[in-house]
């Protein structure tokens, strides 16, 4: 008999990009974690009375490099979901740079290690194409250590074995730092009045009020609220309907310490106020 728990998440993704710490920290949230499971195994695990009575949320980690793996891969997933059991296919990848820098400085031999280092990691991405397109998320470690990759799984996954509610992330940033990876969404505010250029602003932050009411005090501001809540409002139900569990949504400005900590802060208090689950990051704040 199928397990009714909500969902059951399957990790997959590039050596190197954070599977197994992922699934670390998926345990010490409580879900029910299976590392290494063949894919022609997946289903007779979610099945299984023992995972039926331990009454925790599954979390799978799968290999799935080699075509019939894949197969097997999507097959289970379609079963299931005739079953009744929704499943979240959850991808970690970085970018080859990152993953070959990872490799090097532990010293580990690639799993794909019949060619150089670099050319293992591009065949196993291009062996991954397809099992990337088919996730319904993608976390992006290049920028991320170990604390940084706990935090986000946190962010976006504690309490969802109870609670099917979206987890929002609204995070401020400067564009000179880079774009968040894993966002959704990014927004970008630099057309609004740069602080910086006020003297008796320069050193505060978008949390200090003075700072706030400045910002806030230009039509464009309150104008760039007013659609932005719009169109959040238009597009959480849809990215429900899509079976996603987080959004991340990213705005920037130049240095990540004035405008976007504004804008963030009234888009993430205005979720928190409407009953939306959503925490406010400021990236970049304490390094402009």
């Amino acid at each position: 008999m199928v397990s009714k728990r909500p969902e059951v998440l399957l990790l997959v993704g590039m050596s190197g990009a954070g599977r197994s710490a992922s699934a670390n920290v998926f345990e010490d949230l409580g879900y029910y974690v299976i590392e290494n499971l063949p894919t022609n195994l997946i289903q007779s695990v979610v099945e299984s009375n023992d995972v039926a009575e331990s009454n925790k949320q599954l979390v799978l980690t799968v290999d799935a490099k080699d075509g019939s793996s894949q197969n097997e891969l999507t097959k289970s997933l379609d079963k299931l979901s005739q079953s009744g059991v929704l499943t979240r296919v959850i991808f970690l990848d970085a970018d080859n740079e990152t993953l070959i820098e990872r490799y090097e400085e532990n010293r580990r031999p690639h799993p794909m290690g019949k060619d150089s280092l670099e050319q293992s990691v591009k065949n196993e991405r291009e062996l991954l194409k397809s099992i990337r397109e088919l996730a319904d998320l993608v976390i992006d470690t290049s920028d991320m250590n170990v604390h940084d990759l706990r935090k986000r799984i946190i962010e976006g996954f504690q309490g969802t074995a109870s609670s099917q509610d979206l987890k929002i992330s609204v995070t401020s940033f400067g564009f000179k730092n880079g774009s968040p990876r894993d966002a959704d969404l990014v927004l970008d505010v630099r057309f609004l009045p740069n602080p910086h250029w006020r003297e008796e602003l320069r050193e505060s932050t978008g949390q200090a009020p003075m700072v706030r009411n400045y910002v806030l005090s230009f039509e464009d501001a309150q104008m760039f609220l007013e659609k932005t809540k719009d169109m959040i409002d238009f597009l959480l139900p849809r990215f429900t309907s899509e079976g996603k569990s987080y959004v991340g949504i990213a705005i920037g400005c130049t240095g990540g310490k004035h405008r976007s900590v504004v804008m963030t802060e009234e888009i993430g208090k205005w979720l928190k106020g409407d009953g939306k689950d959503a925490v406010i990051i400021h990236r970049d704040m304490k390094e402009t």
